[in-house]
C-alpha cells in the first residue's frame, strides 16, 4: 500500500502542472500586455516542458507523455481559433509549444541521468 500511495503522491506535482497548463492555454483572455517580445512563446513552451519533466520525474513512460503533449499542441490552438473568441489559434505558439515538449524530456533525462549516476556512487 505504502507503494502506490508513494506514486500517486509522486504524480501530484505533474498532474497540477497539467491543471497550470490547461488554465493558461485555455483561459478566456490571453492574460495582458507582454512584458517583453515573444514572451507568450516563453510561456508555451514552458506550460508544455513543466508537465513533461514532471511526468517523466514520476516515471510515466516517455512515449505516451511525450506524444500526449505534442498533440496537444495543435488541438489546443485549434480550439482557441475555433472556440475561443477571446483566444486566436497561432502557428508560431504550437512550434513554441513543440519546443516545451523537447525540451521537458531533455531536463527530464538529464535529471533522471544524474540521479542514476548519483546512486551508483
Amino acid at each position: 500500500m505504502t507503494g502506490a500511495w508513494s506514486h500517486r503522491r509522486s504524480l501530484l506535482p505533474a498532474a497540477v502542472a497539467v491543471l497550470l497548463q490547461l488554465v493558461v492555454v485555455y483561459a478566456p483572455s490571453g492574460g495582458g500586455a507582454a512584458p517583453f517580445p515573444y514572451f507568450d512563446k516563453l510561456v508555451h513552451a514552458g506550460v508544455f516542458a513543466l508537465p513533461v519533466f514532471l511526468g517523466l520525474l514520476a516515471r510515466l513512460p516517455l512515449l505516451p507523455v511525450a506524444a500526449v503533449m505534442a498533440a496537444h499542441a495543435p488541438v489546443s490552438e485549434l480550439v482557441q481559433a475555433m472556440l475561443l473568441p477571446q483566444r486566436s489559434g497561432d502557428p508560431w505558439d504550437v512550434v513554441a509549444d513543440l519546443v516545451g515538449v523537447g525540451l521537458g524530456v531533455l531536463a527530464a533525462t538529464l535529471a533522471l541521468h544524474r540521479v542514476q549516476v548519483d546512486v551508483r556512487r
